[in-house]
């Protein structure tokens, strides 16, 4: 049988994750991989990785329109990360991310005041959220999967049909369209994605809730992007703070902390489309044949100025 991408039917009686699926759009109407031979575009459970020229656009902007669909993006900006930030990276979604289709922008940040002034563009909103800056960078990068599903249940469920979670220092630098969209997504991390797995950082900590051993793994994920229906991201996030607060119980961290947890969801729960190095690409790593269409990339990374809360 052949897969399908599926989105939930409209009805104002139920939240858009809890409603039936669509018959969807089939895999063979706009997904190409003969394409790009040179590199991997199935998974071992037949989920698509979505690479520059494997996809037609036309194709799914014309049925996702027929649709009418929201996405949503979240993003934090805290401390320093506010300041330096996050106005590029809504300038620039604004221009490339979802274009065409009704985006809402949710923005946590820990001080109102300071968010830019941005005008955007047509089917546009955006929503600002206040929440308190943790003392330490890793409590707030780990913090984010309660916030995200607290936000899920009490507000994105009724509002849109797809969700991304993104990290705010990175910035859109092509068109970043419906090809990334289905159930679950997750994305390629641009430094291992030609590695074995072996070299993956995973936790190796038996103990930790993040723990993958040197035998299991199938892919380094991203925790900088990953997206799905509302329900996904919802049973993501809860799972990953879950994890969390176990490894706290025992005074522990995983190595890469919410990024930790996101792999070992991911282990156990296959995404249903992955995204290629192309859709969050560093500049650190140099140039490469395989990458052809850079959609977001990283921004320089100053830790020692963002991340000290001092």
């Amino acid at each position: 049988m052949e897969p399908w991408i599926a989105i939930p039917n409209r009805s104002h009686s139920q939240d858009k994750y809890s409603r039936k699926q669509s018959t969807g759009i089939p895999l063979s109407s706009w997904f190409q991989p003969s394409a790009r031979p040179e590199v991997p575009t199935w998974t071992r459970w037949s989920a698509p990785i979505v690479w520059d020229g494997t996809f037609k656009t036309s194709v799914l902007n014309s049925y996702y329109k027929q649709q009418e669909i929201t996405i949503g993006l979240t993003v934090f900006a805290i401390g320093r990360y506010l300041d330096k930030y996050l106005m590029d990276f809504l300038v620039s979604a604004d221009v490339f991310f979802m274009v065409g289709h009704r985006v809402i922008f949710y923005i946590m940040v820990d001080d109102v005041a300071k968010v830019p002034e941005i005008t955007l563009g047509p089917q546009r909103t955006l929503k600002l959220f206040q929440i308190k800056q943790e003392s330490r960078w890793q409590d707030v990068s780990m913090m984010r999967m309660k916030t995200i599903g607290d936000l899920v249940e009490e507000c994105i469920r009724y509002e849109v049909d797809f969700v991304f979670c993104m990290d705010v220092d990175q910035v859109f630098q092509r068109d970043y369209g419906v090809e990334a969209l289905d159930e679950s997504v997750a994305q390629l991390h641009a430094w291992f994605y030609n590695m074995q797995k072996m070299s993956f950082t995973y936790e190796r900590n038996p103990a930790s809730a993040a723990y993958i051993s040197y035998e299991e793994g199938d892919y380094y994920y991203h925790g900088a992007v990953f997206g799905g229906t509302p329900l996904q991201i919802l049973n993501l996030t809860r799972q990953c703070y879950q994890g969390i607060l176990r490894d706290k119980e025992q005074d522990m961290e995983a190595i890469w902390h919410d990024e930790s947890h996101l792999n070992k969801y991911f282990l156990l729960n296959k995404p249903a489309k992955l995204l290629s190095p192309e859709y969050c690409w560093d500049y650190k790593i140099g140039s490469s044949s395989q990458i052809h269409n850079i959609k977001l990339s990283w921004m320089p990374k100053e830790y020692k100025k963002v991340r000290d809360n001092s």
